[in-house]
């Protein structure tokens, strides 16, 4: 640690979640016997590794597409194929009417949101503290820490509706939201939402998309677990786009994490900023997640796996998980957020005594990985005891590992 801490290192060379998480996501999966319920790794799925080992074949028997992929830098927007071949996949699928400068490639969405967040929020030229609203939440782990001014986020509570004896969904609570008069520089959710499986209704969706019309800010929706690709999604969705929204995708969740392939869709203003900051901040954008996936796009092939093999596959681990959840946790006042995407079971405990972080260090101790709640709850004006009561528990493990962690989950409720 440097003598003289900077702002920049006292923001962000400390502890955070998202810290915590990916450290403890990489030590349970380097061979230790940790249950790993914790992280939003995907799963391996054999029918789609074996496309990209295909894939991969293809481009080494090619020759000069390897080369090129590995050899040469693409410009700060991305893979200029790639680019081109996606313009042309969303306006096939879904009449998006853009062009490729519509489109950045970012080395991961994780980064793109960061770049996204600090270009549209914070303190501007006029001195005005322009705020990121995230209009709901619990929201994704990942986006508690990114803002170079903290002060820069604003977030409000869910509506809570019940649903039978042992669900409940979030909605977004318009009235707070019409409230809101603070000068805004975006709107922000994910969609499905990280960490719930909360999926915003299209009637949701477009009352945010007004709302950031008539406020003149842009809504940006993060795609990472949804639509096109790689549609863990449970519930029938309408995917919009105009120029007051700013779409963000991954290639993370179809197989391929390590390639940190991040995609932006956005009016072209936005695209010139993302790629200026490309060129600073990484000089270019990495090209093996671009090069592997770009004719799977113009075929097709990379849409149907995602609706034929990843969402069924996805769907049915996460009706296993919720049945083990009910069986194991007999007799303990629960309530699990309907499951309707992404890769997690939401699970609220009312009468937890101790905080979601206690819980969280008991569990680890036996050999169980899990997310407190509270990390989730980044933005709020005032606590909210609710944020204390939630964890995050994922399922896309294998079905041993899932089953035996739901159980000791349920068997330390109850001795609590």
């Amino acid at each position: 640690m440097p003598k003289h801490k900077t702002n920049f290192t006292k923001r962000y060379a400390g502890k955070s979640g998202i810290g915590e998480l990916m450290d403890d996501l990489g030590k349970a999966m380097s061979g230790n016997d940790m249950l790993m319920l914790g992280g939003g790794n995907p799963a391996s799925i054999p029918e789609v590794n074996k496309i990209w080992r295909d894939r991969l074949a293809q481009m080494v028997d090619n020759g000069t597409e390897v080369d090129n992929a590995l050899g040469n830098y693409d410009t700060p927007q991305g893979n200029k194929l790639f680019i081109s071949e996606l313009a042309d996949f969303l306006n096939r699928h879904f009449k998006f009417g853009i062009t490729e400068k519509n489109i950045a490639v970012t080395n991961g969405s994780q980064t793109a949101i960061f770049n996204l967040l600090n270009i549209l929020g914070g303190t501007g030229q006029d001195g005005v503290l322009r705020k990121i609203l995230f209009p709901i939440v619990p929201e994704y782990i990942g986006y508690a820490d990114q803002h170079l001014e903290p002060e820069a986020f604003l977030a409000l509570r869910p509506v809570i509706e019940l649903i039978g004896d042992r669900r409940f969904k979030y909605r977004i609570d318009y009235n707070a939201l019409d409230e809101v008069n603070e000068p805004l520089g975006a709107l922000c959710v994910s969609r499905p939402t990280n960490p719930t499986g909360n999926v915003l209704t299209d009637d949701e969706i477009n009352y945010l998309h007004q709302f950031c019309k008539k406020r003149g800010v842009s809504l940006i929706i993060d795609n990472a677990y949804g639509a096109p690709f790689p549609q863990i999604l449970f519930q029938d969705i309408k995917p919009i786009w105009d120029e007051d929204i700013i779409l963000s995708m991954s290639l993370s969740k179809v197989g391929l994490p390590s390639t940190r392939t991040g995609i932006i869709v956005a009016k072209e203003e936005i695209i010139t900023a993302l790629s200026s900051v490309n060129a600073i901040t990484s000089l270019s954008t990495g090209s093996l997640g671009q090069v592997i996936t770009h004719p799977l796009l113009k075929d097709d092939t990379l849409i149907n796996i995602s609706r034929n093999i990843i969402k069924p596959f996805y769907e049915e681990k996460s009706l296993k998980a919720l049945s083990w959840i009910d069986s194991f946790f007999e007799g303990i006042n629960y309530r699990a957020h309907v499951s309707e995407g992404a890769l997690f079971i939401w699970i609220w405990l009312p009468d937890l005594e101790i905080s979601s972080i206690e819980l969280y260090n008991i569990l680890k101790g036996k050999g169980v990985l899990i997310i407190p709640g509270s990390y989730f709850f980044f933005g709020l004006q005032k606590p909210w005891e609710h944020s204390d009561k939630c964890i995050r528990i994922t399922y896309s493990q294998n079905e041993d590992v899932v089953e035996k962690g739901i159980k000791i989950i349920g068997d330390t409720l109850k001795n609590l």
